[in-house]
């Protein structure tokens, strides 16, 4: 950095003292020291730890640093010892030139906290330099006429040092023709001047030989001298006279090259060539002066011929000689002054003190994310300077001293909206036609983990065939989180719950880097139907955050479960034995073949076959009933004892079937053991009566659930209909369940028969009432059982009511059909509570019924079960064992083919149910079996199989 920049901030300087007492408390503090130039490498400048109020440690782990505004580093630190020491040469005459103060300002950094210290290191000039002159040897050439007194300036020596170090006086040795005189310009340079005493005669002594010699005032003192050589010339007595000893010219630093900046002029008045004057830059004149000006030998002109910059050099001083052109040659001499006046031509600057550091997105307002000077090389107004910032950011400057400010935070960061700041900083000066600099500085947000993992849904829907290998994949679930690394990387777990008393994890594994969901286990749809879990993700942040979500997962039923006969029952592989009448006619019932299949859908939808008979004309079985009737009379000729193998295949894929031997026997005068029970039904025991009490006490119980049934449809409706034109269509409140959890179920099948209805809220428990009525019994009996449990329904109902669209229960009145008076569907519709084998995707929303029912249906399905009842219990007669002659197939279990088969009204609050199961309940103390169990019970003997069998052996 040049001698001309440092004066400029020494300008600065007295500023800069005014504005410290103002903003010491911006800047934790001020130090200075004073030391002298010239100083030997590692010397201690001063115990920088000490003054600043730091321990050693400290300095270390908060980074101390040391920035110069000289551009280069002549101190260091040693951390060690916390002591400032020298680390260049330090020259003063370098940095400040002939300034007589000379501080070289350096700032002191260190972090976590950031904090900036100024520390001010005063040069001390020392007598380091010697006066000189430019020439060791002068020549003056002086006419003998010249008269004493005249005046001849003589060189200038220079003397980089300043105060007292600097030049302090010229020596000329004794001679007794000139004397020395110094004279003291404003400045303070000093000249000297070559005063004539005494006449010169040539003819005498025609050279002169003198030394001048320049004194500094140092301490010792130090000289330098040069030569002066006068030769004595004969006569032109008249030198040549400038109108003025010092021209002072003004001078603008954008004034282009090639500018005329002034005139000097001359006279002489002697005649002829001795009054022709020639001017011509002093011989002693700097090469720097020589190129920046130039002067017309004739006119006198001064040109300027480069361009000046006032921040470089603010002024210039050089002198003209005039002279003559007679012999000998005389001459003059003057000084110009030129003054450099200041333009705003530099833009403003601006540094960054301290790289942005990246910031963390919870740092609280006010926090320092940088530091930032700016400067501008001008003067006065010209380089006053103000920082601001654009709008739009969560950051604010602080200003400080000395054009120092502090990036600070203003409002809250979000990592996640904006990972980095490009914040534009704008630098203006205050001159009259003000400059501006803009610079961007990027600012990086460091991420906090300030956001959960979310889900891609909030409930997840799987699906899985029973009978599945043990780690089969289910699916998986996804979650994403905002943040990064650690903080958005996310582990799956699954939440500890209960399935049928069992962990949860013994079902299902997730991987716990992708969410893959697999099988523990191999599932089994007559165990479990559907069941949920609960899947948590987790980030790996500090804390970490948690969101869960819900995966139902459904078991598909498959075809696995053959055909379980329940009657007639086979006792240690013996066949069934049957007998008829050899009277009986076409049409006979001679028995009925029950079974269940475990399976649900299509797959528990059973047909039965006659494959082998001993005499196929003579009998056939119901394909949809089992029901084995006479397909004509039967006749003397025909066989007393008939074998009858009989098929039954369920409707899966791949089919199940099993078969059962029914053996058949013709006996004649089979109708005396009837006639004696008719006997006995008629003795003073008042069977009958009982039987026809019992009987009316059902119908009557029947006959109030129908019409409590009615009431409840009916007050639907009116409230429904202020607010929608159809009563039937599914409200989306989640008390909805309540108007599914009325049950009338019917049960036709084998010698018991009995209607049960269960009714009550499904948040509760519910109300079960079964009417068992036994034709052949001795006692008929009107049971209440104990009402059972239907909290897993409950589930199941509502893990399926959300994963079905409201459009699945909603029907339009325009879209009601007329009662569907033929109950007989065929194969593809007959219903079943798992759809008709459509895949889920394409079962969800679609009911087992052809068409949506309507009330008026709904109401119909249930008085049909009443009447059937009723008509079933009446008909009971000798022959039929306790079947009634009237059992058509208008009703049978041609429609409900599984016993655990309901039939589903959407959007009603009655299900109707035929249930073959029900028929071999255990006496009326026991406690009823679900009816989802899996493994289909064992038919028990009834009191009127009991009656038959002791018949037989009597007989």
């Amino acid at each position: 950095m040049g001698a001309r920049t440092w004066r400029k901030i020494r300008g600065y300087q007295a500023l800069m003292w005014m504005l410290l007492s103002l903003l010491w408390s911006t800047i934790d503090g001020q130090i200075r020291y004073s030391i002298p130039e010239e100083l030997t490498i590692s010397t201690v400048v001063g115990n920088l730890a000490k003054d600043l109020g730091l321990e050693l440690t400290e300095i270390y782990n908060r980074k101390l640093r040391i920035v110069s505004e000289a551009g280069k580093q002549y101190f260091s630190v040693d951390l060690g010892k916390g002591e400032l020491a020298v680390s260049e040469r330090i020259d003063r005459e370098d940095l400040c030139g002939q300034s007589t103060s000379c501080l070289l300002p350096l700032e002191i950094i260190i972090e976590n906290p950031l904090q900036v210290y100024r520390v001010d290191i005063e040069i001390q000039d020392i007598n380091d330099n010697v006066p000189h002159f430019h020439t060791d040897e002068n020549i003056l050439n002086i006419p003998e006429s010249t008269m004493p007194g005249a005046r001849f300036p003589l060189e200038t020596a220079q003397d980089p040092d300043v105060g007292s170090n600097s030049l302090r006086t010229y020596v000329l040795n004794k001679n007794e023709h000139f004397s020395l005189n110094i004279i003291t310009h404003k400045d303070g340079v000093k000249v000297p001047e070559l005063v004539l005493e005494k006449a010169l005669d040539r003819e005498k002594i025609s050279i002169h030989k003198l030394i001048l010699t320049a004194i500094d005032g140092g301490s010792p003192a130090t000289s330098g001298s040069t030569h002066i050589t006068i030769q004595v010339l004969d006569n032109n007595d008249n030198a040549p006279l400038f109108d003025n000893a010092v021209y002072d010219i003004s001078l603008s630093e954008n004034t282009p090259k090639g500018t005329i900046i002034g005139t000097v002029k001359a006279v002489d008045i002697d005649e002829g060539l001795n009054s022709d004057i020639a001017y011509s830059l002093n011989p002693r004149t700097s090469e720097q002066i020589r190129n920046m000006f130039s002067i017309n030998h004739l006119t006198g002109e001064i040109a300027l011929n480069n361009t000046i910059d006032y921040e470089e050099t603010t002024s210039f001083s050089f002198d003209i000689r005039a002279s003559d052109k007679g012999n000998p040659s005389m001459e003059s001499h003057c000084t110009v002054r030129v003054d450099i006046l200041d333009v705003n031509d530099n833009f403003p600057e601006i540094i960054l003190k301290s790289l942005p550091s990246p910031i963390r997105e919870d740092a609280p307002v006010g926090t320092v994310v940088a530091l930032i000077s700016a400067k501008d090389l001008d003067s006065a107004d010209n380089g006053k300077v103000t920082l601001n910032m654009s709008s739009g950011y969560p950051f604010k400057l602080k200003p400080s001293f000395s054009n120092l400010y502090a990036l600070i935070t203003d409002s809250s960061l979000d990592r996640e909206k904006f990972p980095e700041y490009d914040v534009e900083l704008i630098a203006s000066d205050s001159g009259s036609s003000p400059l501006t600099t803009k610079k961007t500085i990027s600012v990086s947000v460091l991420d906090v983990n300030d956001n959960s993992p979310l889900f891609s849904q909030s409930s997840y829907m799987l699906y899985v065939k029973e009978n599945n290998s043990p780690g089969t994949i289910l699916g998986s679930v996804t979650a994403s989180d905002s943040d990064l690394g650690d903080n958005a990387k996310i582990f799956y777990s699954i939440l500890d719950s209960k399935v049928q008393d069992s962990s949860v994890s013994s079902y299902v594994y997730i991987n716990s880097e992708n969410g893959s969901l697999y099988s523990m286990q191999s599932f089994d749809y007559e165990k479990v139907k559907v069941f949920q879990i609960r899947v948590q993700a987790k980030d790996q942040g500090s804390p970490s955050l948690t969101s869960n979500a819900t995966v139902h997962v459904f078991i598909l039923d498959q075809n696995d479960n053959a055909p379980v006969v329940i009657y007639p029952s086979s006792i240690m592989g013996s066949a069934s034995r049957q007998t008829i009448p050899r009277s009986a006619k076409a049409g006979h019932l001679v028995t009925k073949v029950t079974a269940v299949d475990a399976d649900s859908g299509h797959n528990a939808w059973i047909s039965y076959k006659l494959v082998e008979a001993t005499d196929a004309s003579l009998f056939s079985v119901n394909l949809y009933t089992g029901e084995v009737r006479t397909k004509r009379a039967v006749s003397d000729q025909d066989d007393s004892s008939h074998r009858l193998l009989i098929e039954i295949k369920d409707n899966g894929e791949p089919m199940q079937s099993t078969t059962v031997t029914v053996g058949v026997s013709l006996e004649d005068g089979f109708q005396e053991p009837i006639l004696d029970l008719q006997h006995e039904q008629h003795e003073p025991t008042n069977k009958d009566g009982k039987i026809t009490f019992y009987l009316i006490i059902a119908l009557a119980s029947i006959s109030a659930v129908s019409l409590l049934t009615f009431v409840i449809l009916t007050v639907k409706c009116v409230r429904n209909g202020r607010r929608r034109t159809c009563c039937c269509m599914r409200q989306g409140d989640p008390d909805d369940h309540k108007n599914r959890n009325l049950h009338i179920q019917l049960n036709t099948d084998g010698p018991i028969k009995y209607v049960e209805v269960l009714g009550g809220d499904m948040l509760s428990q519910s109300q079960s009432f079964r009417s068992c009525l036994s034709p052949m019994s001795e006692f008929s009996d009107l049971t209440l059982i104990k009402p059972s449990s239907t909290m897993d329904f409950k589930e199941m109902v509502n893990v399926i009511d959300a994963s079905l669209p409201d459009s699945a229960w909603t029907f339009e009145s325009q879209q009601q059909k007329p009662p569907n008076t033929d109950w007989r569907f065929s194969q593809n519709q007959r219903p079943g509570p798992s759809g008709a084998g459509v895949p889920p995707e394409g079962a969800v929303g679609t009911g087992p019924w052809p068409n949506p029912p309507t009330e008026a249906e709904q109401l119909q399905a249930l008085m049909a079960a009443a009447n059937e009842v009723s008509e079933a219990t009446a008909t009971l007669g000798p022959g039929t064992m306790g079947l009634s002659t009237r059992y058509s197939p208008q009703f049978t279990l041609q429609h409900v083919p599984d016993y655990r088969q309901n039939v589903y009204i959407p959007g009603s609050t009655a299900t109707l149910t035929a249930n073959p199961q029900q028929q071999a309940l255990p006496p009326p103390q026991a406690q009823a079996p679900p009816p989802t169990q899996a493994e289909p019970p064992k038919a028990a003997q009834t009191p009127a199989s009991k009656k038959k069998s002791a018949k037989k052996e009597k007989k």
